[in-house]
């Protein structure tokens, strides 16, 4: 991989441009990296609006049809549906992991296999989640998929 960086003082903001000789799993993963440094979600908690990036939230939770963002900061809840920011963040190594739950593959730290083919995630800040029997599969394809080099 060849990497060029110009700089340009007038430049008002940054702009990459990726060179490929076909879209292969290296260049989908990078350009995934690439989305997750600019997308942003806004939470709410204590009555107050804060604006979180993506990289930042761990998992996402969703209780009585109300959203929930985990971070290292706290839990912030969203205006938005979980199927909304799973087709928003798909891109963006995000993964649903049961009915109510998502996480952000970025911050699992291991995974172990549980009874009844499900599968336990720790996460960043020694969260534990557990994968579900149905989507159990679809998490270690992903990872195997994204680790394997």
């Amino acid at each position: 991989m060849k990497i060029t960086i110009t700089t340009e003082p007038g430049c008002d903001e940054t702009e990459i441009n990726v060179k490929c000789g076909r879209l292969d799993d290296d260049v989908e993963k990078l350009l995934a990296a690439l989305r997750m440094l600019d997308m942003k979600l806004s939470g709410s908690r204590d009555g107050k609006q804060f604006i979180l990036e993506i990289k930042e939230i761990i998992y996402i939770d969703s209780v009585d049809r109300r959203t929930f963002l985990y971070t290292a900061a706290g839990v912030f809840q969203s205006s938005l549906r979980l199927y909304e920011l799973e087709l928003k963040l798909t891109e963006c190594d995000f993964l649903r992991v049961s009915k109510n739950c998502i996480i952000n593959m970025n911050h699992i730290i291991s995974i172990e296999p549980d009874f009844d083919r499900r599968l336990i995630l720790t996460m960043t800040g020694n969260i534990i989640l557990p994968v579900s029997r149905q989507y159990a599969i679809t998490v270690k394809e992903r990872l195997e998929a994204q680790y394997e080099k």
